[in-house]
C-alpha cells in the first residue's frame, strides 16, 4: 500500500478544520493578521491538498487594521448543510466571532454575520432534528482563579436571523482538573451518541486532544478515561514533532474516520519557525471512543493511503516557481493587515509584479508594499529577480524573511548615505542592526537566501538581462543564525513568511520596483 507523508500541508496552516461533500473535502486554517484570511483547500483523497481561494478576500468581511501578527483571525471552523458551506471563527480585538456562508466553497462568501459571543474558536454542530448549536471557548464564570480557567459553553443559533437564542450553558472543562485553556470544540454524532472533541493545555508543547460523551446534546459530558487521545508532550521537546493537538474529525465516503491536527517541527534545537502546521493520522473506534493514531498513540511521518475507491495513491511534488503571467495574484501569496489602497500591480507591466514604494515598513503595525508567502520547510531556497533604481535615501526594495514586525531579516537594495547599497539588516526585538553591506550599481539585481536548517546564507548577483538564482552568485553573507524567526523567540502563533517587499521609510515617494519571478523550493541534503 502506498504511504503518504506528514504534514499533509507544510508551514504555517495551523488550526485546521475540515467538511466532506459526497467525495470532496474542503479545510481552512487560521490566517491571523494576513489577508485574504482563511485559506481553504479541495482534496479528493485527504492528503494532496489544492488551495482554492480565501473564504475572506474583501475589505468588508476581513478588518486587520492595527493588528498585531498573532491577533486577527483565529481558529476558524467550516461545515456544511443542505447546500450551504459556513465558515465561523473569530477576528481577535476586533469585532469578535461571526459567521460567513458561500454556495460554492471557493466563493464568493457572504459579508459576516456577527454573534453577540464571548471567548474564540466557535464551531458549529447541525443535528438531525434541524436545531443547529454554537460552541465555544470562554472565561469560567466564577473568574479567574488560575490562568487558562475556562470552559466550554453552547447555544442554540437560529440560521434565519443568525442570533444566538435560548440559554447558554457550560458543557465542559476538559480531561484534567484545572485544565488551562480548554478550547477549540468540535461536536459530532455517532451512533446516537453526541461526542465533544476539545483542545486543552494551550498551544504549546503540552497541547492536547482530549474528548467526552453523552447521550444529550446539552450534557452532561462524561471524558473518556483514555484521555487525552493525542498528545506529544509526554515525548519531549527532543521529540522530531511537537505540541500536538486542535484537531477536527471526519468520515469518509467509506466509512473510515481520519483527523486533521495541528503540530509543529522544531529544528536546529527546541525552535518552531515554521509554526503551526496541519497533520493527518487514522481514527478507529473501540468500545465507543475514538482511537487516534491506533498501535503507536502518537502522530507519525508516514501512514498508509487511505482506501477511497477510484483515487489515485499519488503523493505530488512540490514545485513553485511564479513568473506572475496572470492577471491576479496566485492563493500562495498573502498581504500584511487590510490592503485599503492598491500597491501592487500585474498588469503595470506584463509578466513583471509592480511594487509602489510607500512610507509604511514591516517595522511598523501597517498594510506595507509586502507581498508573501508562507515558508514550508525546513531546507529551502528562496530567490527573486528585482528592477529597481533607487532614487532618494530611504529608498528600499528586495526579499525579506518575516516572522513579524519585531524579527525579521531584511535583503535590501537601498540608499543610504547617497549610496546605493545592498544590506542584510537583522531586525530583533524591533531593533534593526545592518549585518552586511555591499555598495552596489545595478538596475537588475538577483537575490537569494538558502536556509540550512537554521542557518541563513544571502547571496546576490548584479546585472545582466537574464538573471537567474544560478550557483555562480555571490555570497553576502552566510552563516547567519536564523532561529529569531522562531516562535520561542519572537512569541505569537504564526509561522515564517517570506516574499517581496518595497518601502520609501516614512517618506512620500512615487518609485516603482518590479519583480520578474519568485522561486521557492525544498532542498534535498
Amino acid at each position: 500500500m502506498t504511504k503518504f507523508k506528514n504534514p499533509i500541508i507544510p508551514g504555517f496552516y495551523p488550526d485546521p478544520s475540515i467538511c466532506r461533500v459526497g467525495e470532496d473535502y474542503y479545510l481552512v486554517t487560521s490566517s491571523f493578521a494576513y489577508f485574504p484570511g482563511v485559506p481553504i483547500f479541495h482534496s479528493k483523497d485527504l492528503v494532496n491538498w489544492e488551495q482554492i481561494g480565501h473564504v475572506l478576500d474583501r475589505e468588508s468581511q476581513l478588518d486587520l487594521d492595527g493588528l498585531e501578527q498573532s491577533q486577527g483571525i483565529f481558529a476558524p471552523t467550516i461545515r456544511y448543510n443542505d447546500g450551504i458551506f459556513y465558515m465561523i471563527t473569530t477576528n481577535v480585538d476586533k469585532k469578535g466571532n461571526f459567521i460567513v456562508t458561500a454556495t460554492n466553497p471557493a466563493g464568493p462568501w457572504s459579508d459576516p454575520y456577527y454573534l453577540d459571543s464571548p471567548g474564540i474558536d466557535p464551531s458549529l454542530f447541525f443535528d438531525d432534528d434541524g436545531k443547529v448549536y454554537y460552541t465555544g471557548n470562554r472565561y469560567a464564570p466564577e473568574g479567574q482563579a488560575y490562568d487558562g480557567n475556562c470552559e466550554i459553553w453552547m447555544q442554540e443559533l437560529d440560521l434565519k436571523e443568525m442570533k444566538l437564542i435560548g440559554e447558554d450553558i457550560g458543557i465542559w472543562r476538559g480531561a484534567l482538573k484545572d485544565a488551562v485553556w480548554p478550547e477549540g470544540p468540535h461536536i459530532y454524532k455517532v451512533d446516537g451518541m453526541y461526542y465533544l472533541l476539545i483542545s486543552e493545555a494551550g498551544t504549546a508543547h503540552h497541547h492536547a486532544l482530549t474528548i467526552a460523551k453523552s447521550k444529550n446534546i446539552k450534557g452532561p459530558y462524561i471524558g473518556n478515561p483514555g484521555n487525552p487521545i493525542l498528545t506529544h508532550r509526554h515525548l519531549g521537546k527532543n521529540f522530531p514533532i511537537t505540541n500536538v493537538g486542535h484537531g477536527d474529525l471526519v468520515e469518509t465516503e467509506n466509512g473510515e474516520w481520519w483527523c486533521v491536527c495541528l503540530a509543529s517541527r522544531p529544528y536546529g534545537g527546541y525552535f518552531r519557525n515554521m509554526g503551526r502546521e496541519t497533520f493527518l493520522v487514522p481514527v478507529e473506534w473501540e468500545d465507543g471512543w475514538p482511537v487516534l493514531s491506533p498501535g503507536t498513540g502518537k502522530v507519525e511521518w508516514t501512514y498508509d493511503m487511505l482506501n477511497l475507491k477510484d483515487k489515485e495513491a499519488e503523493i505530488k511534488p512540490y514545485l513553485d516557481l511564479d513568473n506572475f503571467q496572470g492577471r491576479i495574484l496566485d492563493f500562495k501569496w498573502n498581504f500584511l493587515r487590510t490592503p485599503r489602497e492598491k500597491f501592487w500591480s500585474l498588469e503595470e507591466e506584463k509578466g513583471l509584479l509592480a511594487l509602489k514604494l510607500r512610507p509604511e515598513s514591516i517595522n511598523d503595525l501597517a498594510n506595507p508594499s509586502l507581498i508573501i508567502r508562507r515558508q514550508q520547510h525546513i531546507n529551502f531556497s528562496a530567490s527573486t529577480l528585482l528592477e529597481f533604481t533607487p532614487e532618494k535615501e530611504g529608498e528600499t526594495a528586495g526579499l525579506v524573511l518575516l516572522q513579524s514586525n519585531l524579527f525579521n531579516f531584511q535583503l535590501v537594495y537601498k540608499i543610504e548615505n547617497s549610496k546605493k547599497v545592498l544590506q542584510l539588516i537583522k531586525c530583533t526585538d524591533g531593533e534593526n542592526q545592518v549585518l552586511a553591506e555591499k555598495e552596489i550599481e545595478a538596475s537588475k539585481l538577483c537575490l537569494k537566501v538558502k536556509a540550512r536548517g537554521q542557518v541563513l546564507t544571502f547571496y546576490y548577483k548584479e546585472s545582466g538581462v537574464e538573471l537567474s538564482d544560478s550557483e555562480d552568485m555571490k555570497i553576502l553573507v552566510d552563516h547567519i543564525d536564523g532561529r529569531i524567526l522562531s516562535t520561542d523567540i519572537a512569541g505569537g502563533f504564526v509561522g515564517t513568511t517570506l516574499g517581496m517587499y518595497a518601502s520609501s521609510n516614512k517618506e512620500e515617494s512615487n518609485n516603482v520596483v518590479y519583480f520578474h519571478w519568485f522561486k521557492y523550493k525544498e532542498d534535498i541534503i
